[in-house]
């Protein structure tokens, strides 16, 4: 069982989470009553999606964290999971997303242009980061 499946089973569990089709029209995703969380594109890539407000709360953790790729502009983040901790940052940002998502709603708060999956096929590689 690969990772990604390893943590799709886990978070598939989560009572606030259901399984819903990723807008960008890839991979599985979750979604809470607030709208997509969570997308997982293959294997190992998994894109997130928080809050404006929790992205520059935690930013200097997130951009710390070598499994974690921010891309400029994007409320999505992407987490690469290539060992069992990266399953267990996963499960901490998706509780931080939802908690993001429920408790700082802000008018206009709504993924921008897609999960950072779609961003990448449409913006060249260097804009991405």
């Amino acid at each position: 069982m690969t990772l990604a499946s390893r943590a799709m089973t886990q978070l598939a569990g989560w009572p606030d989470l259901a399984e819903a089709r990723p807008s960008c029209g890839t991979g599985r995703a979750l979604s809470s009553a607030q709208g997509e969380i969570v997308h997982f594109h293959s294997d190992h890539d998994v894109d997130l999606h928080l809050t404006a407000r929790a992205i520059h709360r935690f930013q200097d953790h997130l951009r710390g964290a070598t499994a974690v790729r921010m891309v400029p502009e994007s409320r999505w983040v992407t987490i690469r999971l290539e060992v069992d901790a990266d399953i267990g940052l996963l499960l901490t940002l998706v509780s931080l997303a939802l908690q993001s998502h429920q408790t700082w709603p802000v008018p206009g708060d709504s993924p921008s242009a897609g999960c950072n999956e779609l961003r990448s096929l449409v913006l060249p590689r260097d804009s991405v980061g």
